[in-house]
């Protein structure tokens, strides 16, 4: 166990933002899951407008890699094109 004061506010915040983190990372794999299963071409635009920039907030924070976004936007993108 952490014998000092920083080192348990350390092991407080770090659990804090762990939580958002997973929170952030599973809203986008649903808001990605809710685009590929969407079937109005108007509304999967819509979507992927805000998919996009959740993604893009993800890698910015290293929640996910940025080639990994990069390859998720472009399949996306190709999707709703192809509706």
């Amino acid at each position: 166990m952490a014998n000092h004061q920083s080192a348990l506010k350390r092991i407080r915040s770090n659990e804090a933002k762990r939580l958002r983190n997973k929170y952030q990372h599973k809203t986008t794999r649903n808001a990605v899951r809710d685009l590929r299963v969407a079937e109005d071409k108007k509304d999967a635009e819509t979507k992927l407008t805000k998919v996009i920039s959740m993604l893009d907030k993800l890698a910015k924070n290293n929640i996910i890699h940025k080639n990994k976004a990069a390859n998720l936007k472009s399949k996306l993108t190709k999707h709703v094109a192809a509706l």
